[in-house]
């Protein structure tokens, strides 16, 4: 009597424990039940290709970290160098960031693009506007710098987008020194707001303060380097890294704290010890979703588009540490599933974007850096 309740009680536990890990474990699987994909090598010998963004169906033009725009023929693989670009400090994660058009760019030929700018011997992000006409940058413009500046070379976010009122919204990191996230005097860690003269907003939170920057539309944040714009409802959502483990994916609202370094479900390197406070605080915006062991997430994009239907409204995004690319299936602001589409085929992927085509493309972040489509395959 006794073996028998002894057994049966190891068994329930066994149950219980098994159920637990099948419970806490991410649903990652190769949707092949979806699409078989093709992929097109369009570009190569791209050194440290950063960001993607569409000219037209058949052009690109591509950043690469060194401090070099490219326009990429997606035809032919044609590539034409960009000239008139500043100076940019190059060095450890700095350079040249991320590059955007105007929303009425067909007209105005205007772009924005971020990078590692230098001030007094020290550095940090920048963002700028000017005009492109044929292969040549002009009437250049910086609009926002960020401060205080230092000569750390981490953590320079530098994504750009444009929210729904078509103003701009550009992503900083914490410059490696993390309590600055959490200072409004500081633009380190925070998303930045502008409008597209480089003026800021009335309705940005700290406008009216005399004490914060007011560009700040939201802080606590680690590194963004993902930042998208649902289609659909046009929130914007951004995914940053982690230290050790804790990379997150945030619905970004305006006036929000989303918690570094006070909260984190990281830890610190090597030693594993833990930073701030724990993992939730009241005030503080929890994460959507987050990644144990951190996958050194870049890139971000919601698929729109008639090509993969069946992915239309989730998210694609790069994994750096992990070769891979991932997609997010979102319902009702929660991530229902994430799907590893592959991993270690191409390398490390930095951006993706949805073409007009409806294709996907990528780049890999490498010293011979890659352009790939991938598309149904026939």
């Amino acid at each position: 009597m006794k073996y028998q309740f002894v057994k049966q009680l190891s068994l329930s536990i066994l149950f219980l424990v098994l159920w637990q890990t099948k419970a806490a474990c991410k649903d990652i699987y190769t949707p092949e039940s979806y699409y078989k994909l093709d992929s097109t090598v369009i570009a190569t010998e791209l050194n440290h290709p950063w960001c993607i963004s569409f000219l037209s169906a058949g052009e690109v033009l591509v950043t690469e970290r060194s401090g070099t725009i490219k326009r990429v023929n997606l035809k032919n693989g044609q590539i034409s160098v960009i000239s008139g670009l500043p100076n940019i400090k190059v060095g450890g994660q700095g350079g040249l960031f991320d590059v955007a058009l105007h929303p009425n760019f067909k007209n105005n030929k205007i772009i924005f693009f971020s990078f590692n700018g230098v001030n007094n011997g020290k550095w940090g992000t920048e963002l700028a506007r000017a005009k492109l006409i044929n292969d040549r940058l002009s009437e250049i413009r910086i609009l926002f710098k960020l401060e205080p500046k230092s000569t750390s070379n981490h953590h320079f976010g530098g994504r750009i987008l444009f929210d729904a009122g078509n103003n701009i919204l550009l992503t900083t990191g914490d410059r490696g020194d993390r309590n600055r996230a959490q200072k409004t005097n500081d633009h380190a860690g925070s998303i930045i707001r502008l409008n597209l003269v480089g003026n800021i907003p009335k309705d940005n939170p700290f406008f009216y303060s005399e004490t914060s920057k007011k560009e700040i539309i939201t802080l606590g944040h680690r590194n963004i380097q993902g930042i998208a714009k649902n289609p659909d409802t046009g929130e914007i959502w951004a995914h940053e890294h982690g230290p050790q483990g804790g990379d997150e994916l945030n619905l970004i609202e305006m006036g929000s704290n989303y918690g570094w370094p006070i909260v984190t479900f990281g830890v610190n390197y090597g030693i594993g010890t833990k930073i701030g406070e724990g993992t939730s605080k009241e005030g503080m915006k929890d994460p959507v979703y987050k990644w144990i062991p951190s996958i050194a997430s870049s890139g971000m994009v919601f698929v729109t588009g008639d090509h993969f239907k069946k992915w239309r409204n989730n998210i694609l995004l790069g994994s750096l540490k992990f070769n891979s690319l991932v997609m997010l299936e979102l319902k009702n602001k929660r991530v229902l599933r994430e799907q590893l589409i592959f991993k270690n085929k191409f390398g490390r992927i930095r951006d993706v974007k949805i073409g007009p085509d409806g294709f996907i493309y990528i780049i890999t972040d490498h010293r011979k850096g890659q352009l790939i489509q991938l598309k149904q395959a026939e």
